[in-house]
């Protein structure tokens, strides 16, 4: 039976972030949401030119012919909500957008295509988008801690689910909407979540943030206009914590996480695929660099990951690009060839299908290991009659937050060069690097606009296909 106290559990998630101004921000917070800002730019960049992005527009925006809002790395436009559907499936195209293990999922990519199209509305500065932007990953991340395991276990992918209500909580804040608002707001955001894992390694699960993205900004918009929906939604009977696999939430929790900035632990990516298989494809690096290894003297792999990993990202025979992304036999493979496994090219279909990587991905075999982590691996590889073993942990966020925005900005220019051009990829960097600095976010949706209509994926580099 759900947990329900008298303040209530939705109004309190809201309070912990609706008051919050950016002078409260620490600095640490605000540099990684500047690299949460970054790091989406490129990766949405590099996923405008997708098939699934192209069929977006042809079957959403051309109908509407719609101009208020600006598509990134396109010269077309569309209408804010439709932007924001549009933008945050490319975002998440390549599945190279950051991850959060509190979410259970991805944080930005779901948060900024709402903001940036109601920003492009409303004339925003670019401290209020960041500003924004941190309540709404730390409302996300809040839901996510009460809903725990079971939600994502249920088989929801917290990105589409509670990524609805990170974008409404962060267009809530843009707006500074009213408590009644803000809590009508997450009333109709939660009652539009939806998305299932079992659509991960399709077209399907890059839709899931642009819906999210639009849902939750189509919430804030009603909700201003005096839209009702049930205010305490998360626990309510029949709610959204009742219904999506974790009946008994309590708001106590919520207290642990009193006064953190949860955004600090965003993760972010540097291979082109699930999350959980970074640790193994680190491992499997590490291997190859450190003992030389040929992968054609390979004749076993063992990967070691916990018992869960086994049921998001372990297709055996992958058939496509998008499938090997959640293939720790393929990724583990790809690793150990020495095949660039940050190119989101690398992920192709032919690649796939090559009988030299179906050979060596045959002979990886995984096993599930209730000692580890989600974010860690150990690979044990045998070769020329040696066996070697390495281990990696990919959950720990970055320290040093000078070296993760200097290699955050290397990602970002592999990305936004082939579509923008380096002259313009760099200024676009800069840009939103310091986008707290700019009166209005003009300039910064001026760069990632493309000048074309649409260049051939070929002029948009190869980075930017068969993800």
């Amino acid at each position: 039976m759900t947990t329900v106290s008298r303040v209530g559990i939705t109004r309190r998630l809201a309070a912990s972030v609706w008051g919050l101004r950016y002078d409260e921000i620490p600095a640490t917070a605000l540099e990684v949401a500047r690299h949460c800002l970054v790091d989406f730019l490129g990766c949405a960049l590099a996923g405008a030119r997708e098939p699934l992005v192209e069929i977006l527009i042809a079957e959403v925006a051309e109908p509407e012919r719609a101009t208020s809002a600006s598509l990134i790395g396109r010269s077309e436009r569309a209408a804010p909500m439709t932007a924001a559907l549009i933008n945050g499936a490319a975002g998440h195209a390549l599945d190279f957008d950051d991850t959060h293990t509190t979410m259970t999922g991805h944080p930005s990519v779901p948060v900024l295509p709402a903001l940036l199209a109601l920003a492009e509305a409303e004339g925003t500065s670019g401290r209020q988008l960041l500003g924004a932007l941190v309540a709404g990953v730390e409302l996300e991340c809040r839901l996510g801690a009460l809903m725990g395991v079971p939600h994502y276990a249920t088989g929801f992918h917290a990105t589409a689910t509670l990524g609805a209500f990170g974008a409404a909580a962060a267009c809530a804040h843009l707006l500074a909407l009213d408590e009644g608002q803000w809590l009508h707001a997450l009333g109709l955001a939660a009652t539009q979540a939806a998305g299932l894992r079992a659509s991960f390694g399709t077209m399907a699960k890059p839709l899931h943030a642009g819906r999210a993205a639009s849902n939750g900004l189509l919430a804030v918009l009603l909700a201003r206009r005096g839209f009702t929906s049930q205010p305490a939604i998360v626990e309510a009977a029949h709610g959204f914590a009742a219904t999506h696999g974790t009946p008994d939430v309590s708001e106590d929790l919520l207290e642990t996480y009193a006064g953190r900035f949860l955004i600090r632990d965003t993760l972010f990516k540097y291979h082109a695929a699930c999350y959980l298989t970074h640790a193994a494809v680190e491992a499997a690096r590490a291997l190859r660099t450190d003992h030389a290894i040929d992968a054609a003297t390979i004749s076993a792999v063992e990967v070691r990951v916990a018992p869960p990993v086994l049921d998001v990202c372990n297709i055996a025979a992958p058939r496509t690009g998008l499938e090997a992304k959640f293939s720790l036999p393929a990724t583990t493979a790809l690793a150990l060839r020495g095949d660039d496994t940050a190119d989101p090219a690398t992920y192709s279909d032919e690649r796939v299908r090559e009988a030299s990587l179906i050979m060596l991905r045959d002979r990886v075999r995984v096993t599930a290991d209730s000692t580890l982590a989600p974010t860690q691996a150990r690979v044990t590889v045998e070769a020329n009659g040696q066996r070697l073993a390495s281990e990696a942990d990919t959950g720990i966020a970055a320290a040093d937050l000078t070296a993760q925005g200097e290699r955050l900005g290397r990602k970002f220019r592999a990305l936004a060069a082939p579509v923008l051009g380096n002259d313009r990829a760099t200024q676009l960097a800069a840009v939103a690097g310091n986008v707290d600095e700019l009166a209005s976010i003009e300039p910064l949706l001026r760069l990632v606009r493309a000048n074309g209509r649409s260049a051939s994926p070929e002029a948009a580099g190869k980075g930017a296909r068969n993800a």
